[in-house]
């Protein structure tokens, strides 16, 4: 038995095997194991899935570059808001977009008004930065300063003047270009 006969003889019984009973759905799915060989599972996955032609005509995916240039666009200038937050500001900084870089389409922008806070997390996936990545530090790894820096450990005088304890921090960005104190 060929493709197009086993896909004709499931469509012939799959309304019927839809409608049936248990009991109904178990002699369709032995007959048409027996008839064209497939498993039991896979008799009764085939019998569930819907055909192509069942499905009816679905829309074209439409082109997102423009919906995507804006909302990059918008979450920089906003300073990256979480997808949460930037849907509910998307509707103060559309017009400020469409004044200072380009107007959007109609559908752009119906789609920028219906957009979800995961299909921002989506679409800004590659944008954002890697959490795996490390950041950059100024501190250089050795051991010299070590050897002269005297660490105290215990109950420290603290009434006594001249003890400091300190931290630096390095607010830099993606470059270490520049001086830091």
């Amino acid at each position: 038995m060929g493709t197009q006969e086993r896909r004709a003889y499931l469509e012939a019984i799959q309304t019927r095997y839809r409608r049936a009973r248990k009991t109904g759905k178990t002699i369709f799915l032995d007959e048409f194991c027996a008839v064209c060989g497939y498993p039991q599972i896979c008799a009764a996955r085939a019998a569930h899935r819907r055909l192509p032609q069942q499905i009816g005509h679905t829309q074209a995916r439409p082109d997102l570059t423009e919906l995507v240039e804006a909302l990059r666009t918008i979450w920089g200038a906003s300073d990256q808001l979480c997808s949460k937050r930037l849907k509910a500001a998307l509707p103060l900084w559309l017009r400020h977009y469409e004044t200072g870089f380009e107007p959007l389409s109609a559908e752009t922008r119906a789609l920028l008004d219906a957009i979800s806070a995961a299909t921002i997390d989506r679409l800004l996936k590659p944008v954002r930065a890697q959490p795996g990545r490390r950041g950059l530090s100024g501190t250089k790894p050795g051991t010299l300063l070590k050897k002269h820096i005297s660490i105290q450990t215990g109950i420290w005088n603290v009434t006594q003047p001249g003890f400091i304890e300190a931290d630096t921090v390095a607010h830099y960005g993606d470059s270490l270009a520049g001086d830091f104190v």
